[in-house]
């Protein structure tokens, strides 16, 4: 996702406001047309994109708390493996380290560190606009858009609710491979975060909580990314 600029790579979300909302603008324009077709192709309705509304008034409160849940679920999920493998003898409590070391997320690939630190707007624009709308709700209506076409296709794999998780699964590896330019254990991250993103999507039936969830934990995680880097150093 960076950008090269004279024989150096940028983050895709530049430092200058200006940039970002052009980028943003880009990306949503773009997902916007194509989605658009796909649903004017598809005849797909709003309940089969999940875009109604519920469970009401809980929506916001939902997605708070379904974002804490998934950030310590992934925690947790990672430290089990961790501690699964040093139990095991293949590797050593030395060797996870500077895995996780060497393999930590590629962060400036996305975001300008310095810029999250030093310019307002960088950081309320990233922590809300590029949060919740440009990856909170496009990525939802892709995975929404997604597990539609495969109901749609194959209604007998994917039409009940076992097969959605079929869906949701095949949509989180989709997603986790999408961020491979940040390292494996970046993908790792997303294709965890994806399933439990459709799970949440699964059981209200609605794609909101997950987006309002999704937009939660991208703003958490911009607004602790300069204290992280620093801890990383």
């Amino acid at each position: 996702m960076g950008v090269c600029v004279g024989g150096s790579v940028e983050p895709a979300l530049r430092r200058d406001v200006s940039t970002l909302l052009v980028v943003s603008a880009k990306g949503l324009g773009i997902f916007g047309v194509v989605f658009g077709l796909a649903c004017l192709a598809s005849c797909a309705s709003a309940d089969d994109l999940l875009l109604r509304w519920r469970p009401s008034k809980w929506v916001v409160l939902l997605g708070l708390g379904y974002s804490i849940v998934l950030r310590v679920a992934i925690g947790v999920a990672a430290g089990t493996v961790s501690l699964l493998l040093i139990g095991s003898g293949l590797v050593s409590q030395e060797e996870i380290a500077r895995f996780a070391t060497s393999n930590r997320p590629e962060v400036e690939a996305l975001v300008d560190v310095k810029a999250l630190q030093s310019d307002s707007s960088y950081f309320w624009l990233t922590t809300t606009l590029v949060s919740f709308v440009v990856a909170g709700l496009r990525e939802e209506l892709w995975r929404a858009g997604f597990m539609a076409a495969l109901s749609k296709l194959w209604p007998g794999l994917f039409g009940s609710t076992a097969g959605q998780f079929l869906a949701v699964g095949i949509a989180a590896v989709s997603f986790g491979s999408a961020h491979a330019v940040q390292g494996v254990i970046a993908v790792g991250v997303t294709a965890l975060l994806g399933f439990g993103l459709g799970a949440i999507m699964i059981v209200h039936r609605s794609i909101w909580p997950a987006v309002v969830a999704h937009g939660c934990f991208n703003s958490t995680s911009f607004a602790l990314l300069p204290w992280a880097m620093e801890l990383m150093k």
